[in-house]
């Protein structure tokens, strides 16, 4: 790639998650090197398993047990930080093709860093990496700087009727 893009997948639909793990796949397939990392989320998730079966995809989570319903505490605002930082170090290192930053847009929400932070971080971005952000509420000044943008719209969704997650699907 001569140029990398940012790409900003939010919205109240499932799928972003989902979509950033296919863009993930189709660029290790073209020989191209991943960086994932996951904010908010510190659950087990089927995808850290990725790893074990895609060369040159690494994943790592910058989270604990999902706070969505409650605040977030100073240990959420901390390993939130801490993975703010690796990404630092990831996207300054020149190693990776893609960096995804998933959930990225519900840290901002929740406060666990501002837009501004997370905008520093875009301005680290090497000419041809691609990042990708994920998760609800994408902020506007984000919005404002990506250059693609998708939001997935929940039109009908089976949680409802009360189905939970279901391993290898939504998990």
């Amino acid at each position: 790639m001569d140029k990398g893009y940012i790409q900003v997948y939010t919205g109240n639909g499932k799928g972003k998650t989902t979509a950033a793990l296919g863009l993930s796949l189709r660029a290790v397939c073209a020989g191209k090197k991943v960086f994932f990392g996951q904010f908010v989320k510190g659950m087990d998730y089927s995808e850290l398993k990725a790893g074990e079966y895609l060369p040159n995809f690494t994943l790592e989570q910058f989270g604990r047990d999902v706070f969505i319903f409650d605040k977030p505490s100073e240990k959420d605002i901390k390993v939130a930080k801490e993975g703010l930082e690796k990404v630092k170090k990831v996207l300054s290192s020149g190693d990776y093709d893609v960096v995804v930053l998933d959930e990225i847009n519900i840290a901002v929400f929740y406060k666990l860093f501002t837009p501004e932070e997370v905008l520093e971080l875009l301005d680290m971005k090497p000419e041809k990496t691609e990042v990708i952000l994920t998760g609800r509420y994408a902020d506007p000044k984000i919005v404002e700087r990506a250059n693609l943008v998708t939001e997935m719209k929940e039109i009908k969704h089976y949680y409802v009727e009360g189905v939970k997650a279901r391993k290898g699907i939504e998990n």
